[in-house]
């Protein structure tokens, strides 16, 4: 089957693994949109309840759905990882996930420790379960890629992004006294953003840039070398905070210099495409790139000065752009191509072609809605009333995003009913030969 550029498809799984977890991921992404309508501009006090519980239903709910997705498909397919059961996997990780997200945001709304209790129960044991089956099958490779080496990075980093989570529910359902809450809040912080969501994306791009795109590749130097460090940094930023105050501080401006370098070096990539034809998803990368450097420098500032609380929540609104902006890029490469890639496996002649299954002009309509809702939220910060703007086309976003998985669904499904097979008669073949 299909392989180049270190790429192994022959073990990918079925369709619907990635599929439905793309699937949740849109749904909470409507949620979001929906609690944005409720909360206003309550959402921009990072110390609100209604910025925690948005927080997470963007962090959980949207973007470790998408990244499950991500990591089903793509450690079989760029590390060359066998995951045995797939779909029982998925089915293992998916609902209890699902009902562990629903009942930490109710949670969070009621303070109730029953059910902290139960979601650190749901949440910990799917993702500390499936994190742990595929570092073993990372770790187990005897080749490393940049790609498989960082995700083995990301996948720690989401470990210990876990356990810290499970500390601090366990602190509000008062079963621990929280002598560390303080430290471990922020050490959770940094391990959520920079070693599970940025670390992933990186790792990933280290593969998918070059082929998607067809650029230079990085600097064998920086891809080697960037996701361990990083790691080592938010690893010595959680030992050493309880010793220094400014060791977090000095550890986010070396991480925000870090990251804004990728972005830099990951536009400069882009700009050396041998094919110059820029579609949707390649102003989708740029967006969130361009948004990430805001994001950093922002960062680096508000930490050595304080910024006003609106300026410091625009650093958030660009960091979640960057995330975002990247998931999307990615779904609009994912989705056609699976759907396309496993109707032609199984010998349907008559499988679409990937501009059939998703075409362009509708993932370029899909930016500029990303687009508009980035710009909105912006402006929320200083016209409040825009707010519901912003939750409105947050809602059409992750829409569009679900119709086009509906879509996909149901012509991959159509095309197995009614679809054409290629066919040889052993018979005819034998008697000419």
């Amino acid at each position: 089957m299909f392989s180049q550029n270190g790429l192994s498809l022959d073990q990918a799984p079925p369709i619907s693994v990635v599929f439905r977890f793309f699937f949740s991921g849109s749904l909470f992404g409507i949620l979001a949109g929906i609690l944005i309508l409720f909360f206003q501009t309550a959402v921009f006090d990072a110390s609100s309840i209604q910025a925690v519980i948005l927080t997470h239903t963007l962090t959980l709910g949207v973007m470790l759905s998408f990244m499950f997705a991500a990591l089903f498909q793509m450690l079989p397919v760029i590390a060359g990882v066998k995951l045995t059961s797939p779909v029982q996997k998925a089915n293992w990780v998916q609902y209890p996930f699902i009902f562990g997200v629903s009942t930490l945001l109710l949670a969070f709304h009621t303070g109730k420790p029953l059910l902290f209790l139960t979601a650190s129960a749901l949440l910990g044991g799917t993702i500390l379960g499936i994190s742990f089956i595929m570092l073993k099958n990372l770790l187990a490779l005897p080749n490393h890629s940049s790609s498989s080496r960082g995700m083995s990075a990301a996948l720690v980093a989401l470990v210990i992004l876990t356990i810290l989570a499970l500390y601090l529910t366990s602190t509000l359902s008062g079963l621990t006294e929280g002598v560390h809450y303080s430290g471990f809040k922020t050490a959770h912080y940094s391990f959520g953003l920079f070693g599970w969501i940025a670390l992933l994306i990186i790792s990933i791009s280290f593969q998918v840039i070059e082929m998607f795109y067809v650029t230079p590749p990085y600097p064998k130097s920086f891809s080697h070398y960037l996701p361990p460090v990083l790691l080592g940094l938010l690893v010595i930023g959680m030992i050493f905070s309880s010793l220094s105050i400014d060791t977090w501080s000095i550890i986010t401006v070396i991480i925000a210099f870090m990251l804004a370098a990728y972005a830099i070096l990951t536009l400069k990539r882009l700009t050396q495409r041998k094919r110059p034809i820029a579609d949707a998803t390649v102003w989708f990368w740029r967006t969130g790139l361009g948004v990430l450097i805001v994001s950093m420098l922002l960062r680096i500032v508000d930490t050595l000065t304080p910024l006003p609380q609106s300026i410091a929540a625009l650093s958030y609104i660009t960091f979640a752009g960057f995330a975002l902006s990247i998931v999307f890029a990615m779904f609009y490469k994912i989705v056609p191509f699976l759907t396309w890639f496993h109707l032609n496996s199984q010998g349907y002649f008559t499988a679409p072609m990937m501009h059939e299954v998703i075409h362009p002009k509708t993932a370029m309509k899909h930016l500029y809605i990303h687009l508009a809702t980035l710009v909105t939220y912006i402006l929320a910060l200083f016209i409040s009333p825009l707010i519901y703007l912003a939750g409105g086309l947050t809602i059409l976003s992750f829409g569009w995003m679900l119709w086009q998985i509906v879509h996909a669904w149901k012509l991959y499904k159509h095309t197995q009913e009614t679809g054409e097979k290629f066919e040889m008669n052993m018979d005819t073949v034998s008697s000419e030969q």
